[in-house]
């Protein structure tokens, strides 16, 4: 029963954390990137994972609660900037 709850806890960190770095790969080429900072797609990958369940704690941690959308925005603002830092943004 636990697993389930932190496997539901975690699937929005996932599919944030996919869906930021698929795109941004030099297959895709949706959005053209100078080197990034990490050259493997699961290194990439899991550091915005991890970066999205630390917001989704720190959300649960202050509001006692899981879900609030506020929550999710913070989760949307803070994986993109974990993306950007690691595709190095600012060196276009």
């Amino acid at each position: 029963m636990l697993i389930n709850h932190l496997l539901n806890f975690a699937a929005p960190a996932a599919a944030m954390a996919v869906l930021l770095v698929l795109p941004t790969r030099p297959g895709v080429g949706l959005f053209k990137t100078n080197r990034p900072v990490v050259q493997s797609i699961w290194a990439q990958t899991a550091i915005v994972f991890i970066a999205s369940v630390l917001i989704l704690a720190g959300g649960l941690a202050v509001f006692g609660r899981d879900g609030k959308m506020l929550t999710y925005a913070a989760l949307v603002a803070g994986a993109a900037l974990c993306q950007w830092v690691l595709i190095r943004g600012w060196s276009k």
